[in-house]
Order: C-alpha cells, then sequence, then structure tokens
C-alpha cells in the first residue's frame, strides 16, 4: 500500500503472531517488538507508520510507550488495545495522543478496519479517510467527535457533497450536533474563507425577519435610515445556515423559495434583484415531511432544502462514542477551570454509557460540567454525575440499573442484555450500538450462558 510498517508492541508472542497474520494478509508490511523498549529502539532507527500496543507491559507500559513516541516522533499514529474493564485507561491513552482504541476480545475485521481509518487508507476501500476522533472545524472552536460507524458514514457523505453548492438539509434531535456538520461541511467546501452566517429561524422576530434575510434599500419603511445587507448578501460565496427552518413563518417560506429557485433575492424596497452566491444549509429538529403533511410547512420549498439529507443519529444510538466525548468534555472543562486533569472511573462511563440521553450530547456536556464543578478528588465517580433514574416511558431504550458493589463485568453484562431487549433480540443491531463486533457479542452471550448453566447445575447438586 506504499506505507511504512505498521508496527506491533506485545509482551504475548501468540497476540504478536495473531496480529501480524492479519494485518500482513489485509497487505500491510508487518514488524513487531515484545516491549516498549524494543519499539523504541526500532522508531528510533526505521521508518514507522503505526504503533498498536497493549497498555499493559512490564518493563514499560503502552502509556510511557506513547509519551516517549510522542517524544520522538509525533507524527506516528498509535491504536492501543486494552481490556473492557480498563476501559478508562483507553479514554486516558486517548488524551495522551493514542489515535483510536480496541477493546479485547476483538475480531480481526475490527482491527483491520481501525488500522485502516486511522492510517487513512481507507480511500481505497471506499471508507471514511477521518484518521483522528476529533474533527476540527475552521469556523467553530467547537469539536465534531466522531468514531460511531454511522456518524463516520454522514462524514464521509457530507465531505464529498461540501464542494458542491447543493441546498443540505441537515435534520435530527436537539443537540446532537446538527450545526456542527453544518459547519464541518462549510470548512471542506472549498469557500472556508468565505463567511459562515448562522441564523435561528426560531428567534426572528416577525417584523424583522424578512429585513435580517434578504436585506432593504435606505427609506424602504420607518427606521430605515441606510442601506442593510441581509444575511445572503453578508455570506457572499460561503454558507448561510438555517437553523430551526420548520419556524419560519409562511410568508418568509414562500419568499425563501423563489430565492432558492432564482439563485437571487430581493431587498425590500429595492428595484432589481441581487445575485444570490451562498450554500444554503438548513436545519430542523422536527420532522420536515411530517411537517408537510400537517401543512405546517410548504412542500415545494420541503422538495427544494431536500436535496442532499442528513439525519444525526442520536447518542443514544451512537454509544461507542460515549467514553470520547466524556474524555472531550473533562479536558474541556479541566482546562477552563484550571484545574488537573480528572481520572474517569469504569464505573462513571457504565453509568453514562447506561443512559438515555434525551438532550443528546448537549445534555451529555453539561453532566460532564457539572461534575467537573463538584468533584474534589481525582477521579469522577457515578456519585458527581447526579444523574436522573433511567426513564423509559415513551422511549424503546432502558437506562440499565447501576447499584452500589456492581463490578464492572456485571455491569456490562446489564448493558448488553438491555440493549438487546431494546432491540428485540437483533444481535447485529445490538453490536453496532454497543460499539463491538457481532463475534464479540455472541462471545459475551455465550459466556453468560455458560455462567448460568453451571450455577444452575451447582444449585440443583446442593439441592440433592
Amino acid at each position: 500500500m506504499g506505507l511504512a510498517p505498521i508496527l506491533i508492541v506485545d509482551d504475548e508472542s501468540e497476540m504478536r503472531s495473531a496480529l501480524s497474520h492479519a494485518l500482513t494478509r489485509s497487505g500491510f508490511s508487518v514488524e513487531s517488538a515484545a516491549s516498549g523498549t524494543d519499539a523504541l529502539v526500532k522508531i528510533k532507527k526505521d521508518p514507522i507508520s503505526l504503533v498498536i500496543t497493549d497498555l499493559k507491559m512490564p518493563e514499560m507500559s503502552g502509556m510511557e510507550l506513547i509519551g516517549a513516541i510522542k517524544k520522538i516522533k509525533p507524527a506516528i499514529a498509535v491504536i492501543v488495545i486494552t481490556a473492557f474493564g480498563s476501559i478508562h485507561n483507553a479514554v486516558e491513552a486517548m488524551q495522551a495522543g493514542a489515535a483510536d482504541y480496541l477493546l479485547k476480545p476483538f475480531s480481526f475485521e475490527t482491527l483491520v478496519a481501525t488500522v485502516k481509518k486511522v492510517l487513512g487508507c481507507m480511500h481505497e476501500d471506499g471508507e471514511i479517510q477521518v484518521s483522528k476522533k476529533a474533527v476540527k472545524s475552521k469556523v467553530t472552536v467547537k469539536t465534531l467527535i466522531a468514531e460511531d460507524r454511522k456518524l463516520l458514514d454522514i462524514l464521509k457523505l457530507a465531505k464529498n457533497v461540501a464542494t458542491s453548492r447543493s441546498t443540505i438539509l441537515i435534520q435530527g434531535e436537539s443537540g446532537t450536533g446538527k450545526e456542527l456538520l453544518a459547519a464541518y461541511i462549510h470548512a471542506h467546501s472549498g469557500y472556508s474563507d468565505e463567511p459562515y452566517v448562522a441564523l435561528n429561524c426560531a428567534a426572528l422576530p416577525d417584523t424583522l425577519a424578512e429585513s435580517e434575510l434578504f436585506g432593504h434599500e435606505k427609506g424602504a419603511f420607518t427606521g430605515a435610515v441606510g442601506r442593510k445587507m441581509g444575511k445572503f448578501e453578508l455570506a457572499k460565496h460561503g454558507t448561510v445556515v438555517l437553523d430551526e427552518i420548520s419556524e419560519m413563518t409562511p410568508p418568509l417560506q414562500a419568499k425563501l423559495l423563489r430565492v432558492l429557485q432564482e439563485r437571487e433575492i430581493d431587498r425590500i424596497g429595492g428595484s432589481r434583484p441581487v445575485p444570490m452566491n451562498a450554500r444554503v444549509v438548513a436545519i430542523s429538529n422536527v420532522d420536515l415531511k411530517k411537517a408537510v403533511a400537517e401543512r405546517k410547512f410548504r412542500e415545494d420549498l420541503y422538495y427544494r432544502v431536500n436535496v442532499v439529507p442528513f439525519t444525526i443519529p442520536p447518542l443514544r444510538e451512537r454509544r461507542r462514542d460515549i467514553p470520547l466525548l466524556v474524555a472531550h468534555f473533562v479536558e474541556k472543562f479541566c482546562q477552563i477551570n484550571q484545574r488537573d486533569m480528572l481520572k474517569i472511573s469504569d464505573a462513571a462511563l457504565a453509568c453514562l454509557a447506561g443512559q438515555q440521553w434525551k438532550g443528546n450530547i448537549r445534555e451529555l456536556e453539561n453532566t460532564i460540567e457539572r461534575a467537573v464543578l463538584i468533584i474534589n478528588g481525582p477521579e469522577l465517580l457515578p456519585e458527581h454525575l447526579f444523574l436522573e433514574p433511567g426513564d423509559t416511558k415513551g422511549s424503546s431504550q432502558a437506562a440499565i440499573s447501576i447499584e452500589a458493589g456492581m463490578t464492572v463485568k456485571e455491569m456490562e453484562k446489564e448493558l448488553i442484555t438491555k440493549t438487546l431487549q431494546d432491540v428485540d433480540d437483533n444481535r447485529t443491531r445490538a453490536a453496532e450500538l454497543l460499539g463491538i463486533s457481532i463475534r464479540t457479542l455472541r462471545n459475551k452471550l455465550k459466556e453468560y450462558k455458560q455462567e448460568m448453566e453451571a450455577s444452575e447445575t451447582q444449585t440443583a447438586a446442593q439441592g440433592g
């Protein structure tokens, strides 16, 4: 593939051999090292494209190896391998500079897909070329966190269509990051240096809405003391984002339809049309197709804005992203509040993974901000989260029950069981929601079944 070799670092020879075989079979050049010290010797001497390392190793841990790599060759990407019970170590590794992590046990398919994603090799296989968990936009200080397959596919498509001038519709629940996707599209449009103009249609006063969007000429109405350019003109060749477009009044919908059809605007009081060169991105947290059926939104306008549609999945359907989001928000609010970086306990992550998140990422962010403010110790624990009991009414997703004294393994079993219940025992869907391979899910279920049978046998023997 024209890449420098991948270096596998693990103290277990069987693991090194298995990983090497899987990657070699997929066309990668592979080298291996039995320790962090040996790995550093190879990294200093030979070109390496990627390091895959276990976290728990004698002499030099995976975390220490990451730190050393980032000092001598920071451009080398690192993937860490960890067990489910040590997921907070994976989060710490991501904070230290690792590009991704793999939870044991994982399939070779998952290994190869992760390697391709991190190396940016996915273009050849039709996969996303996002090699880092955070996709930073030039027009916002916020960050788009993406590891979930569905969201990565959305980002891939968004990047592909960003260079066109087609109108885009982004739908999804409140707090899912719709405007971040709009900013991502603008950043990859080829016009990222042009203005990015966002407008909340629900906050527009009826009397000023038309002037805000299309502008006015001097003397067009009482108080119009000079010419004013509207949002479409101010955006020039950039992007106009119409947030909550469903709240736009019918008269304004009609005027917007003409703008999209003719690619020109009419200032209030103007004598001639003005060309409109901006790309339009419409955002809605309600189903616009349903709004059309209820006669709350113009059908012809719906088809004009629905040229390239995106629907961002809610957080409860992209649980693989939760550890990354938590790590990101912990780092963010620790920096803002000028305090030492907090560790995130496995129990806290399990609690967060089992929540409904009806407010999605915005709700998760608020929860982490509150926890960082109130915590006194060095580690974020479940009691710092102040989570409300799971409310399953009106939702197909049941929250897992977390009790004091539960082990991480018990919480893992509870999460898997609840997820299977929510998807009517669809294992493929459950594995996708949990962020694990279908093979891993089958192995877990087999393990639970064996434990139950052993318990029943023991009970029967005692009863006999």
